[in-house]
């Protein structure tokens, strides 16, 4: 039987042809543009007293606010892609230029709407919100509301918003720019070719460790070179903030993220808590894992390298019939989904120059459609990157009827639906092995996921909380924050490594991505939510599908403490949910272990 060719580059022409020329999208900007001051005057005109007449002028006003945030979202969208799949692209980088600049005015409408409804009295409240029209974006209002409540006077939080563009957002895209222009010598069978950052993170994970030592180094060296001007970007980036939140009268940086990710700090707290118990019990796989390399102990380059005989290639192919079938054993409507987005190349997956590292998955509310982009090279770690994407793709997939506000959930909710997916992959892969050593490596690259969630991820939050302590006092130099990450991945990796990798914050783009403060933690609380939920899904067998997806559609309508209690009945406060989710994610430590002797 012939195999399916699926093609690995994406169709962006079906959203707005002509690429970073696009006449169309040009247009799409400058109208959007037009629209602010007219908006901000209509929303200046809403009455906050029950008139005759007033709950439609609220209704028309905030159906107006949520088409436009769509068209926003979808040219903004578009502009990430074209960047991310060349960022020599110069047309792309004034585009993104030209976007922060609407978006920033669009937050500035936000801001005054947040102001209005702050001031509006508690029974027109009670009747705005409870009529037909509004009542599914009543949750995020009610989040505005409160919001608005805790910040600056409105022309202050706009005055704040219009100078982060060539402030906070500039220094963002100047990373983007540095990160753009970088190049990674790579010398193979006497050649030395020049990778791009993308490029050179594949290689980290070459089987080969020789190779692996050569491109860390080379990697170390690239980004130190550019640490003091990566530096000062995260300096500003940090010091921004931290001003703004002094004016806000807020104290703890992790107010910002806590707030924008819909949880609590007791929350937060549980999960890193229950994880600080438990994973010592990676250190002894950590150990088995350099024995079999034929190391005394694990570099920071050898933790996520193959095992020996882990040698095997996966075509895109392969990695897309899998994901599909898998997807059909726990929902024909999922498989469904990610078969229309491999036919109708939804997904920029090809290996070449100048695209842009890591993977991520955009999606365009106008068109309906999602797009996703990666560089696979064929390891088992890209297909669970693809499943990853397709499960961030198929959630936003099952709200898309929902109105604009009610589409807008957090990124811990995010992560937890493409860990899901993964988790679906990587499981059937392991059940569906033929020899004990396929299980051996199946079973490590899914330990893989705990490393990364309990020590990486943790390292990371270690170090941006530390960070962000040591920055009130002043910017700190190259050499300080190498150290201050060194320290963070120590702890993180419970002392378990012979090496670290210094200029992490350097290399990490999480850590200057300007819409999303201390990025990090969502991944791992996605991860775990995710093996909770999955736990139930396999107790529940078929019927757990629908409440899945009514899981999904809550996503942005109520806090992840609620969103827990209604459909899982549990306390997401409490250490019994996280601590179970540790255990079970940390199962498979004894048989791999056992299969390993």
């Amino acid at each position: 039987m012939s195999r399916t060719k699926y093609v690995q580059t994406w169709d962006l022409n079906t959203i707005y042809e002509g690429g970073s020329h696009s006449s169309v999208l040009k247009e799409e900007l400058e109208n959007a543009e037009g629209q602010m001051p007219l908006l901000k005057k209509k929303i200046s005109a809403l009455d906050q007293e029950i008139r005759p007449g007033w709950l439609d002028r609220w209704h028309e006003t905030l159906e107006e606010l949520q088409h436009l945030s769509n068209r926003l979202h979808e040219a903004a969208s578009f502009i990430s892609c074209l960047f991310s799949q060349d960022m020599k692209d110069e047309k792309a980088q004034a585009l993104r230029a030209r976007i922060s600049q609407i978006e920033a005015s669009y937050n500035s409408v936000m801001t005054i709407l947040e102001s209005k409804i702050s001031q509006i009295p508690p029974a027109s409240w009670e009747a705005l919100i409870e009529d037909p029209r509004i009542q599914s974006i009543s949750f995020t209002l009610q989040e505005r509301r409160q919001r608005a409540m805790e910040k600056l006077p409105p022309e202050q939080e706009e005055l704040a918003n219009d100078l982060s563009v060539d402030g906070y957002v500039a220094w963002g895209h100047m990373y983007n720019n540095i990160v753009g222009r970088m190049q990674i010598p790579f010398e193979e069978k006497g050649k030395v070719t020049h990778l791009s950052v993308g490029q050179a993170a594949n290689k980290i994970n070459h089987p080969d460790r020789a190779v692996r030592r050569q491109v860390f180094e080379k990697w170390e060296e690239a980004w130190k070179k550019e640490a003091d001007l990566i530096a000062a970007t995260l300096n500003h980036l940090a010091g921004y903030r931290l001003q703004l939140y002094k004016h806000r009268n807020w104290d703890n940086p992790l107010k910002e993220p806590l707030n924008d990710n819909r949880m609590s700090e007791e929350t937060l707290q549980a999960m890193w808590q229950a994880i600080e118990k438990e994973k010592h019990r990676l250190v002894p796989f950590i150990e088995r894992k350099a024995k079999l390399l034929n190391v005394d102990k694990l570099s920071y380059y050898d933790v996520h390298a193959p095992l020996p005989g882990n040698n095997q290639a996966v075509t895109y192919d392969e990695a897309a019939d899998f994901i599909v079938e898998q997807f059909a054993k726990f929902n024909p409507d999922m498989a469904a989904f990610a078969r229309q987005a491999f036919e109708m190349r939804w997904i920029e997956a090809e290996d070449r120059p100048n695209k842009r590292p890591g993977g991520f998955c955009t999606s365009f509310p106008v068109s309906q459609q999602t797009r996703i982009f990666m560089t696979y090279s064929g390891t088992a770690s890209n297909v669970s990157t693809l499943a990853h994407e397709l499960g961030h793709a198929y959630h936003q997939h099952v709200m898309k009827d929902l109105p604009a506000f009610a589409q807008m959930y957090a990124m811990n909710v995010a992560e937890t639906a493409s860990t899901f997916a993964e988790l679906i992959v990587s499981d059937a892969a392991i059940k569906q092995t033929a020899t004990k050593e396929e299980k051996i490596i199946l079973l490590e690259e899914k330990l893989q996921s705990a490393i990364s969630f309990f020590m990486d991820i943790h390292s990371r939050f270690l170090f941006e909380t530390r960070f962000y302590e040591k920055r009130k006092q002043g910017p700190l130099s190259a050499n300080e924050l190498c150290q201050l990450m060194v320290e963070a991945q120590k702890e993180g990796y419970a002392e378990s490594l012979a090496e670290y990798h210094p200029h992490f914050w350097a290399s990490k783009l999480h850590f200057y991505n300007t819409q999303v403060p201390f990025y990090n933690f969502s991944y791992t609380f996605g991860f775990l939510f995710s093996t909770g939920i999955y736990d139930r899904a396999l107790a529940e067998g078929p019927a757990f599908a629908k409440k899945y997806v009514d899981l999904l559609r809550d996503t942005a309508s109520m806090t992840v403490e609620d969103l827990a209690f209604r459909h899982l009945g549990v306390d997401l406060t409490k250490p019994d949910f996280w601590e179970n989710a540790v255990r079970l994610a940390l199962s498979d430590v004894d048989e791999f272990l056992s299969l390993t002797e």
